[in-house]
């Protein structure tokens, strides 16, 4: 099998504007980090289901992949195009970037 091109990253204003296009935000996060903080219109499935629940996933629209700080979410998004989903990111710095640079509304853990 050939080996995949790396990975996109976006910062957070590119993710924000890619989601405003019609990407979807993967919150990777567990439930209890989403209590204290969590992106509007996010979808949420936690790293630990991410396998059981690919199903839920639309592979025609592009996904960015969003944890706490960037790391989880690197993960998740290699783990989707190891499945077949060639639309992946990953927001660079997470849900902390995305406070910092797009929404200060939300709060920082």
């Amino acid at each position: 099998m050939p080996a995949l091109p790396p990975l996109t990253r976006h910062g957070p204003k590119e993710a924000q504007a890619r989601i405003s296009a019609g990407a979807v935000l993967l919150d990777v996060r567990e439930d209890m980090e989403l209590r204290i903080a969590s992106v509007k219109g996010a979808l949420h499935i936690p790293m630990g289901q991410i396998q059981a629940r690919l199903g839920e996933l639309d592979r025609t629209r592009e996904i960015v992949c969003m944890c706490h700080h960037g790391m989880r979410s690197e993960g998740v998004a290699e783990f989707l195009r190891e499945n077949g989903f060639t639309l992946v990111a990953n927001l660079e710095g997470g849900i902390a970037a995305w406070t910092a640079e797009v929404d200060p509304s939300v709060p920082q853990y």
